[in-house]
């Protein structure tokens, strides 16, 4: 093997890509022609109802209701729960910002807590210290597929009577203690979007053990109607938040792929984290024996650049995928309460309700500090979850990669 770096000219590690994604066969074909020559591509069509049913009992839900995309899902659950102008909701900062932004989208306002840089979840721990008599909602996310730690969640939200809403979005098939994500709080969300373990290009869902939840989420995402009721019977007002039956096609054959997706993702996961926990200066996330089921839809290790002769992330990642590691990425670069977007949306909110927050020298709100989301977004960098569908092969040609970057700058 060459010693030179392939950024500097020498011969990659790899030149095989990773398994591609997303993966098809006959099955999503015969379904997408199943749905054209039904002529029931929307309303009328079996193939949502099927999804639905099918993907709430593998997650260990009663209930759920299909949208078009996982974004959609995130505000359609605070709608339900009753969440509107001028309410806090306490969630991540280390996150997409859908995450937020679906707050935002219904006048609230996110606050952010701190991550536990074990799992690069909400810190449970931090939670009650942001709660305020504006706080109505915790959305605790779990990233990468890792759950969260949903019993130190559920008993503060308790103890506040605060409605719980999962942010499942990148964990299918994950489960705590036994138990499948989603179905823990009060509703869960999930994302069927091109990257996702679980894709139809776009597409989503809201799932729930409470049928009062459901019937009202089914209402709000059918233009306020009401499941028996005639066609122009609008209860309330809803919006045009269906599925359409060539999502669900597509989407019935990938979950037929999920079980044997995530066991390998898993077997790889364990393998490679053994492996570079022998490399010094990366740092893979540690297990924790509560977690009874990782999506993997992220692999995420820690960066140490001392190790690696002071270089950037940035210098690292560029140098991984030179090297043919071209599935990894730097990830969050900036963490949501420094996302000024984000703050100025929180700055509008407050303003339609006569609050002011206090302001930074930029003039935007000064939001509360989150060290370690802030340090995360600087020394971690990711691998795709197509990357976890390789061989172990595949595995040790990443280490290989890092070890020969180590040795280029150590």
């Amino acid at each position: 093997m060459s010693t030179q770096l392939a950024i500097e000219g020498g011969t990659a590690v790899r030149t095989e890509p990773f398994p591609a994604w997303p993966v098809y066969d006959e099955r999503e074909e015969r379904n997408l022609l199943e749905v054209l020559h039904s002529g029931r591509w929307g309303i009328g069509g079996t193939k949502v109802a099927e999804f639905v049913q099918r993907f709430a009992a593998y997650q260990d839900a009663r209930f759920g209701v299909c949208v078009p995309n996982g974004t959609l899902a995130l505000q359609m659950a605070l709608h339900a729960l009753g969440i509107g102008p001028g309410d806090e909701v306490i969630t991540t900062p280390y996150t997409f910002i859908a995450t937020a932004s679906a707050a935002l989208q219904q006048g609230a306002v996110p606050v952010f807590v701190d991550i536990d840089l074990n799992s690069y979840n909400l810190d449970p721990t931090q939670i009650e210290a942001a709660i305020t008599p504006a706080t109505k909602a915790i959305v605790p996310v779990h990233l990468a597929g890792r759950p969260a730690d949903m019993d130190a969640i559920m008993e503060v939200a308790r103890r506040h009577d605060l409605r719980v809403l999962e942010d499942a979005c990148q964990a299918w098939g994950a489960a705590w203690r036994g138990r499948r994500v989603g179905a823990i709080g009060d509703l869960g969300c999930f994302s069927f979007q091109s990257s996702k373990n679980v894709s139809a290009g776009e597409g989503g869902i809201v799932i729930t053990n409470d049928e009062a939840l459901a019937e009202l989420c089914w209402s709000l995402h059918n233009v306020g109607r009401v499941r028996d009721g005639a066609w122009y019977q609008h209860e309330i007002i809803g919006g045009n938040l269906r599925m359409t039956e060539w999502q669900a096609a597509v989407l019935l054959a990938q979950l037929e792929r999920l079980t044997e997706h995530a066991a390998r993702r898993e077997a790889n996961a364990r393998y490679l984290a053994e492996a570079l926990s022998e490399v010094p200066g990366v740092t893979p996330l540690p297990w924790d024996d509560r977690i009874t089921g990782h999506a993997h839809h992220l692999f995420i290790c820690r960066y140490d650049p001392a190790a690696f002769g002071g270089r950037s992330r940035a210098d690292f990642v560029a140098a991984l995928v030179a090297e043919g590691i071209t599935t990894a990425s730097v990830g969050y670069a900036t963490p949501l309460h420094r996302n000024n977007a984000i703050r100025r949306s929180v700055a509008a909110n407050l303003a339609r309700v006569g609050r002011k927050p206090p302001l930074a020298a930029d003039g935007l709100p000064a939001l509360p500090a989150c060290p370690r989301a802030e340090w995360a977004t600087q020394h971690t960098f990711w691998l795709a979850q197509n990357t976890l569908l390789g061989t172990q092969a595949d595995m040790d040609s990443i280490v290989a990669a890092i070890c020969k970057i180590r040795r280029a700058w150590g």
